[in-house]
C-alpha cells in the first residue's frame, strides 16, 4: 500500500486498517481485471455452438447441474472475483432481455478484452480503447441493420419462427427432437400472443416436467396441467362440461383467533357439538352445489369429513393446489378466486371442457389436466424425460425458444447465425476503421478482430481447422459481397446460412454486441483495484 509522509517524512495514515489492506494500480489492475474476464469467457468458450460441449456443477449441497446455457453456468458457479461477477452480470442481463445467446455475449467481452490487453501494451490510453469500441460498436449494430431481412409470418405461417427455435435449440442437449421442440413452443407463444400489440406473456405459459418416458413424449396442452389428484380415490376422474369454483378458504370449521375451552360433561352436549360440525360442513357442500360447481379446486386441505362428504354428495374435489396454479387456473377457465363461501355465485365459476387425470406408468404419479378451457390463452408444456437433469434441461431449452419466438413477434427481423453475421460485421467495421484519424482506428481494427472470434470458437468446437475455416468463409463474404456465409458447423458441406436455415433473431444479436461493448468499456475504466487481504 503506497504510504504519504508530511514534511518531516512521517508516515502517516490516509486508509483504515491499510496495513491490511491490498492495492493494485495503473496498468497492473487493468491486466489483472482483464484476466479475470477472460478467464471466465474461456469457460464458456467451448460451449457455444452445435456441437459445443455441456458443463457439470454441483452446488455445496450436491445437486448436480448439467447444461450448456451460459446464463445457467455462471449463475451457479460461485464467482468470487468482482469482474468475474461483472461478467456473470452480463450473460444474466442478456438472458432478461433476450433470453437467447448468454454463451455468445460473453464470449464477445472476452475476446473484447483480450484486444484491448495488447493495445495496453502498446501505451494506447484504455480511455481511447473504449472510444474506439463505442465507435466501432455503433457501425457494427448499423450494419447488423442493413444486413437484417425481414420475415413475414402469420397465424396460419408459423413455419419462419420454427425455423428460427430450431437454431436456438441445435446448440442444446435436445438437438434430436428440435423440430417437435422448436413446433410446441412456437404454438405455444402463438396460443398466448397478442399479435396487433405484438406483446407476448410468457407467464401464461407453463413448463411442467415428469420424470419417465422419453423426450419424444413432451407435448402441448391447451389448458393447464397440476401436479395433484382429487382429493378421494373414488372421486370420478373424468368430467366434461365441468364448471370449477375456486376457492382459498378451506373446508374446516371456523377457529375462533382468541383462546377458548369448551367443556364437555355430557354425552348430549358432545352430540350437539358433533351434528353443529356436521352441519356446517354440510351447508359448505351445499354452497357448493347450489351455485353449479361440478369440480373444486381448493388452496388449503379438507378435514377428513368434509372429503366423505364431498364423495357422497358427488362433488370431486383437488386440494393443495398453489397460488400460482391457482391464477393460471382462472386465467384459463375464466373464474374468479373465491376467498370465502358467502361469495361463491355461478358467475365466478371456470368452465372447462374436460378434466381428466392421468396416470403415469407404473407409479402412483397422478396429475390433473384441465382442458378445452373457455379461455385457451394459458397453455402448458409439458416435458417428459428420461431423468430429472435431462428435464430440467429441456425447460432451460424450450425458455431460450420462447424468447426467441417472443423477439421474433416483437421485432421480425433477423440475420443469419453461423458465426456469419460477426464476420459481415468484422468485414465492415474493418473498413471503417480507415476513416478515422488517430489512435481510435487501432481500437476499431481491434473490435473487427474480436469479433471474429465467435466464428472461431464456433469451427473449433466443431472440430475444424479454426483458422483456415474462418479465413475461407471471410475471403467468401468478401469476394461475394454477401453477409449469410457462416461456419459449416454440421458438415453439411455448404457455407451458405440460407440453405441450412440458420436465424438469428435480429435485437438479439445487437443486445450482443451493445452489451459486451458496455462491460468491456467500465472494466477497462478501472484502474484502482482496493481490495481487504484474505488474512
Amino acid at each position: 500500500m503506497a504510504l504519504a509522509f508530511d514534511e518531516f517524512g512521517r508516515p502517516f495514515i490516509i486508509l483504515r486498517g491499510q496495513e491490511q489492506k491490498s492495492r493494485l494500480r495503473g496498468l497492473d489492475a487493468q491486466k489483472a481485471n482483464i484476466s479475470a474476464g477472460k478467464a471466465v469467457a474461456r469457460i464458456l468458450r467451448t460451449s457455444l455452438g452445435p456441437k459445443g460441449m455441456d458443463k457439470i456443477l454441483q452446488s455445496p449441497d450436491g445437486d448436480v447441474t448439467i447444461t450448456n446455457d451460459g446464463a445457467t453456468i455462471l449463475e451457479q458457479m460461485d464467482v468470487d472475483n468482482q469482474i468475474a461477477k461483472l461478467m456473470v452480470e452480463l450473460s444474466r442481463s442478456q438472458d432478461y432481455e433476450i433470453g437467447d445467446g448468454t454463451t455468445g455475449v460473453v464470449v464477445l467481452a472476452g475476446a473484447l478484452l483480450e484486444q484491448a490487453e495488447g493495445l495496453l501494451e502498446r501505451g494506447i490510453h484504455p480511455i481511447r480503447v473504449a472510444e474506439g469500441y463505442e465507435m466501432a460498436c455503433r457501425i457494427a449494430v448499423e450494419h447488423l441493420e442493413h444486413i437484417a431481412q425481414k420475415f413475414e409470418f402469420g397465424v396460419t405461417n408459423i413455419e419462419p419462427l420454427v425455423q428460427t427455435c430450431m437454431t436456438t435449440l441445435s446448440s442444446k442437449i435436445v438437438n434430436r427432437c428440435k423440430r417437435s421442440l422448436a413446433e410446441i413452443a412456437v404454438k405455444a407463444v402463438m396460443a398466448v400472443a397478442d399479435l396487433e400489440r405484438r406483446d407476448v406473456n410468457l407467464d401464461l405459459i407453463k413448463v411442467e416436467g415428469k420424470v419417465g418416458g422419453k423426450l419424444e413424449d413432451t407435448e402441448l396442452i391447451h389448458g393447464i396441467v397440476v401436479d395433484k389428484d382429487m382429493s378421494h380415490p373414488q372421486m370420478p376422474k373424468h368430467i366434461e362440461d365441468a364448471k370449477i369454483a375456486i376457492l382459498t378458504c378451506p373446508f374446516e370449521p371456523p377457529k375462533p383467533k382468541t383462546k377458548h375451552k369448551v367443556d364437555i360433561d355430557t354425552v348430549e352436549k358432545f352430540q350437539t357439538l358433533r351434528l353443529q360440525e356436521q352441519k356446517y360442513f354440510d351447508d359448505m357442500v351445499q354452497k357448493c352445489k347450489d351455485v353449479g360447481a361440478t369440480l373444486v379446486i381448493c388452496q388449503w386441505g379438507f378435514d377428513d369429513e368434509a372429503n366423505h362428504l364431498l364423495m357422497h354428495r358427488n362433488l370431486p374435489a383437488v386440494r393443495w393446489v398453489g397460488g400460482v396454479e391457482l391464477e393460471l387456473i382462472a386465467i384459463a377457465t375464466g373464474g374468479r378466486i373465491v376467498p370465502r363461501f358467502q361469495e361463491l355465485t355461478p358467475e365466478k365459476l371456470g368452465k372447462a371442457g374436460l378434466v381428466r387425470e392421468k396416470s403415469f406408468g407404473t407409479t402412483k404419479d397422478r396429475m390433473l389436466y384441465i382442458e378445452r378451457c373457455a379461455n385457451s390463452r394459458a397453455v402448458t408444456i409439458f416435458v417428459r424425460g428420461g431423468n430429472k437433469m435431462i428435464i430440467e434441461e429441456t425447460k432451460r431449452s424450450i425458455h431460450d425458444a420462447l424468447c426467441v419466438a417472443r423477439n421474433i413477434i416483437r421485432n421480425n427481423s433477423i440475420v443469419y447465425g453461423g458465426g456469419s453475421a460477426e464476420i459481415s460485421c468484422s468485414i465492415a467495421v474493418e473498413a471503417a476503421a480507415d476513416k478515422y484519424p488517430g489512435v481510435e482506428q487501432y481500437a476499431i481494427r481491434a473490435f473487427g478482430d474480436a469479433l471474429d472470434s465467435i466464428p472461431m470458437a464456433l469451427a473449433e468446437n466443431s472440430g475444424l481447422q479454426p483458422i483456415e475455416t474462418l479465413s475461407a468463409v471471410k475471403s467468401q463474404q468478401i469476394k461475394d459481397n454477401n453477409a449469410y456465409c457462416g461456419i459449416d458447423c454440421n458438415d453439411v458441406g455448404t457455407y451458405d446460412m440460407r440453405e441450412q436455415n440458420v436465424f438469428e433473431t435480429l435485437i438479439g444479436k445487437q443486445q450482443q454486441i451493445l452489451l459486451a461493448t458496455q462491460v468491456v468499456k467500465m472494466i477497462l475504466k478501472i484502474d484502482d483495484v482496493i481490495s481487504p487481504t484474505d488474512y
